[in-house]
């Protein structure tokens, strides 16, 4: 009972420590709703697709800290995710910009859409063909047994 308990505990407290502590936190609640809007859109590049809001890593706290830092130099919001881009690379952002590189990325959800709605249509085809064949044997069974029937008369 203990154990389960423990077990409970931890799992439950797992969400607190990926929020940011009172020494991650910035005086000016302005550039701290910009901090924490960038934080959500980058990456952390240690976890899997988890945002550095999210993310418990160290380095996704050190991302952090430089999101900070960059915000309290002055640079935009833009400048701080060019600059995260230009270290850690497109994988660094949520949403990666549509480029050659990253084209199967965006285009990947649209042909896996088409190909369902394609296999779904195919299915659908091949299963009105098949009653439809089954109805013209049934007919034709029907047909069969009716001129048996009046030749045996």
């Amino acid at each position: 009972m203990t154990r389960l308990l423990v077990i409970l505990a931890l799992v439950f407290s797992a969400p607190a420590l990926a929020t940011p502590g009172p020494d991650e936190r910035l005086d000016d609640p302005a550039l701290e709703a910009r901090a924490r809007a960038l934080y959500a859109e980058l990456r952390c590049v240690v976890c899997q697709s988890q945002s550095i809001d999210d993310s418990n890593a160290p380095l996704a706290a050190d991302m952090r800290a430089v999101v900070r830092e960059r915000l309290l130099a002055g640079d935009s919001d833009a400048e701080v995710r060019a600059w995260l881009q230009e270290r850690y690379g497109d994988y660094v952002l949520m949403m990666p910009p549509v480029q050659g590189n990253t084209l199967g990325l965006w285009l990947f959800p649209v042909i896996v859409l088409i190909g369902g709605a394609a296999g779904i249509v195919l299915f659908v085809r091949t299963q009105k063909r098949r009653v439809a064949v089954a109805d013209r044997e049934d007919d034709a069974a029907r047909a069969s047994a009716l001129t048996d029937e009046e030749g045996l008369s």
